[in-house]
């Protein structure tokens, strides 16, 4: 399971970079020690299209290959950089993940869906990742436009909210993903 934000190359010792424009940024090195010290903060969102009443009519997750090469589903996902607010740290991720066409529209308010801590040990919490402490504010999000993958997403697969937390999706989505994803459908009453 990878819950994860690419950073750039960016090593201080290396006379030819310029350090990053943004200090919120952290070295690979950096990000491993302060992973071993400290539970990080990250936003993740369930992608959902709603109809004319705003209720939520398919759920978009993410297929991708993880690590060991095995197709895995999985939602948009990341950290939050210091000094950014919660809403910025979303939408960086929205598109990010969904491709600058998706058009997500944003939460009015902060509260998220849920709340997930995630362990580097199986079994404390129906969360896990083996590379961190790490607690997860859980965002719907509707989106309006087209969605095209980047970075390691293969596809955004649209399904029917009931498909979308049945026992078969759920047991594809890593790390006690599809905990979240019943979670997030049942607070706004797609699960009904």
């Amino acid at each position: 399971m990878s819950v994860r934000t690419p950073d750039p190359d960016w090593h201080p010792d290396e006379p030819s970079q310029t350090p990053p424009a943004n200090p919120g940024w952290l070295s690979d090195l950096e990000l491993a020690q302060v992973r071993g010290r400290l539970p990080l903060l990250y936003v993740e969102a369930v992608p959902v299209r709603v109809d004319g009443l705003g209720q939520v009519t398919e759920v978009g997750l993410l297929l991708r290959a993880n690590s060991v090469g095995e197709m895995t589903r999985t939602l948009v996902s990341g950290r939050v950089m210091y000094g950014e607010t919660l809403r910025d740290a979303l939408f960086r991720h929205l598109e990010k993940d969904l491709g600058p066409m998706a058009f997500p529209l944003l939460p009015a308010s902060p509260v998220p869906a849920t709340v997930a801590e995630y362990f580097p040990l199986p079994g404390i919490s129906p969360f896990s990742d083996e590379r961190q402490h790490a607690v997860s504010l859980v965002y719907v999000v509707p989106v309006t436009g087209t969605c095209e993958p980047r970075q390691d997403a293969l596809e955004v697969t649209w399904m029917p909210p009931a498909e979308a937390a049945s026992d078969g999706v759920v047991a594809e989505l890593e790390g006690g993903r599809g905990v979240l994803v019943r979670r997030a459908l049942a607070s706004v009453g797609a699960l009904g």
